[in-house]
């Protein structure tokens, strides 16, 4: 369901509506976790419209660098598109700027990166209803298990999704095609129980855990393992060592991440 409804001329995508949620869900939560230490919740919105524009000029551009092949043979069109988001480039631009910009005004950085961590977290899980609903691409591989089911209506169909993966088509395919019925994985779903699960242990950690920055780097750890995971039910090219790019970056984390908490560990003692 990419277009969920029209009123008038204008018409209502499932993806653009689920991510306007998650950006208003996250902003919320945000201000809570503000006003629960004490400070600026009005620094929620600055952050929220840094994360918005970021957030999609960054997963725009990871995707292009992605697909760098296909920008080259249409440049103006895959810039444009209502489609094409890699999460990790806009988390990374997002991440980046927002840290200048708490660093430049002098604002506390691990304190505020602290209160973000359970928004983020559900964020991720909420966006990701709206790549089931769109049916954009972030499904699986064919599965036969009772909830394995059908994106043949989505934005990225099977049959376009599966060209570039010769096992498949052999496996699956009929002419050289995989047919868009096939039941596949529902991955977005997969992600979006995990990162529920996952925000509500943060939710009830945020004022368990100390020194300020922790929290932060355990949502790095738990945000990498998730998706290292899901990684290999899910249809991305393989680039080293049978892991995908989103895994690499997945690891990157994941080592961050620990390294913060032991160094947070000991800057506790």
């Amino acid at each position: 369901y990419p277009e969920l409804f029209k009123i008038g001329p204008f018409t209502v995508y499932s993806y653009g509506l689920m991510l306007g949620i998650t950006f208003l869900v996250g902003s919320y939560l945000l201000t809570l976790n503000l006003k629960r230490k004490k400070m600026d919740p009005n620094l929620a919105s600055t952050i929220t419209i840094l994360a918005v524009v970021c957030g999609i000029v960054g997963a725009k551009l990871f995707h292009l660098f992605e697909n760098w092949d296909y920008f080259l043979h249409s440049p103006v069109e895959m810039m444009f598109s209502a489609g094409g988001l890699t999460f990790y480039g806009g988390f990374i631009l997002a991440t980046v700027v927002i840290i200048l910009y708490l660093r430049v005004k002098k604002l506390p950085i691990l304190k505020i990166t602290d209160c973000a961590a359970p928004s983020l977290m559900l964020g991720y899980g909420i966006a990701r209803i709206g790549c089931h609903l769109a049916g954009d691409g972030d499904y699986g591989i064919p599965s036969n298990l009772p909830w394995a089911m059908s994106y043949e209506r989505g934005t990225y169909p099977p049959s376009v999704a599966f060209k570039d993966f010769p096992e498949i088509v052999s496996k699956y395919g009929v002419n050289g095609v995989v047919p868009d019925n096939i039941l596949v994985h529902p991955v977005p779903l997969y992600e979006f129980i995990v990162a529920v699960i996952l925000f509500i242990m943060l939710w009830k950690l945020r004022k368990k855990v100390a020194p300020d920055g922790k929290l932060f780097f355990l949502y790095l750890v738990f945000a990498g393992i998730a998706r290292l995971l899901v990684e290999f039910v899910r249809i991305n090219p393989r680039i080293i060592l049978g892991l995908s790019e989103a895994q690499l970056i997945s690891l990157l984390l994941i080592i961050i991440g620990s390294f913060g908490i032991i160094y947070m560990k000991s800057k506790n003692k």
